[in-house]
């Protein structure tokens, strides 16, 4: 019998008929899996605070090795199934695995996953019902996601995946993306490889995890708009490294989206937000002029964490807008605020950190050339 290729992950005293249901699924498709215990080994007691957290950690833990020990043998998969709490206790065996390592987590999702995937390659297979007892639901959402194990199973992979060094890392938001599309475009033109993350509060994560992993050669902070989440306001995840992770590599910095705010649907906003210029980004997010004392302490973050930076760093400053939306008869278009900006970083920026002020928006060729001039200065040495 072969070694197992999926590696099912499952709190085994709740749900041990739907793993075994499961597992039947996955033997259909020619695929052999070993259960691995998630189980809190409460013996029947209901734990609470601290002692259920501990258990779930211990649960955790435990799993992890067990994943661990089989990951140079044929495990192809790793695959977790549960509710509230086994499904977070599979998460954290999935962070701790490889960043791009097939990991599958079927769940009935009670809780906020953005956290957890944040920064790893996980795939969600919502149960849209109770993991309580096999049904009709159930059974065909199990069957979809052997189906698809299977076929993850069949896939070689290439070893040395997310190492991606010399790929450089960029930011990106809607807001930017014309001005990103152009750079990727001239780097690729120059046969560098590029590896771009979203700054909505949660891909600032993975460039960090990449960062810190070696998988970038350099860092182009197009849009470090995860600013204005972190010291201001919107949705995003802990990332106390998102500007400091990699701080030996060469960095390029622009104020891409830094000029507004990004929060959620326009109807739920306070009333503070409204009465500032602002637009809908789309049907679930608006975008929130900043003003004058929230771009000073923005700036002030920006010029920290570039003075920080041990690697080669600069900063271009393109005045003719931050964001597509600042921009003569932009909706949110404010050269007094671009200048608020400006002032700042050069007050709090170390003088070795060159700052190179365009008179062109963010999006226009000028820029971008600006970019790719700043980089193969500092790749040359």
């Amino acid at each position: 019998m072969a070694d197992a290729q999926v590696l099912l992950l499952a709190t085994l005293d709740t749900k041990a008929g739907e793993a075994e249901f499961l597992s039947r699924q996955l033997a259909r498709h020619g695929v052999e899996s070993r259960s691995i215990d998630l189980s809190l080994s409460a013996d029947g007691a209901i734990l609470g605070g601290p002692e259920k957290l501990k258990s779930m950690e211990t649960a955790a833990a435990r799993a992890l090795d067990a994943v661990t020990a089989s990951l140079n043998g044929d495990a192809r998969v790793v695959l977790g199934l549960g509710g509230g709490t086994g499904g977070e206790v599979a998460l954290r065996v999935m962070r701790a695995l490889p960043v791009t390592y097939p990991k599958v987590l079927v769940t009935t999702l009670p809780f906020d996953p953005r956290l957890a995937v944040a920064d790893s390659s996980i795939i969600l297979v919502p149960t849209l019902v109770d993991i309580c007892g096999l049904n009709a639901t159930l059974r065909e959402v199990f069957e979809n996601t052997a189906a698809l194990a299977a076929g993850l199973c069949r896939t070689r992979r290439r070893a040395g995946a997310c190492t991606a060094d010399p790929s450089i890392g960029i930011t990106a938001l809607g807001a930017t993306e014309t001005a990103v599309t152009a750079l990727v475009s001239e780097l690729q033109s120059r046969g560098r490889e590029s590896t771009v993350f979203h700054s909505n509060g949660y891909g600032g994560a993975a460039l960090a995890r990449f960062a810190e992993r070696g998988a970038l050669g350099a860092i182009i902070d197009l849009t470090p708009h995860e600013l204005t989440r972190i010291h201001l306001a919107g949705s995003h995840v802990p990332m106390p490294n998102r500007f400091s992770a990699g701080a030996q590599l060469p960095r390029i910095v622009l104020p891409g989206g830094l000029n507004f705010i990004g929060l959620g649907e326009e109807s739920l906003l306070p009333e503070r937000y409204l009465d500032r210029p602002h637009y809908a980004h789309s049907g679930f997010f608006t975008h929130v002029k900043l003003v004058e004392e929230e771009m000073l302490v923005i700036a002030d973050a920006l010029a920290d964490s570039l003075n920080t930076n041990s690697g080669p760093a600069a900063l271009i400053v393109p005045m003719g807008g931050f964001s597509h939306q600042d921009r003569a008869g932009g909706l949110i278009e404010d050269p007094a605020l671009r200048q608020v900006f400006l002032k700042r970083v050069r007050d709090s920026l170390d003088r070795e950190i060159g700052v190179n002020v365009l008179e062109a928006h963010i999006s226009e060729p000028e820029t971008t050339q600006a970019i790719i001039d700043t980089f193969e200065r500092f790749a040359s040495g």
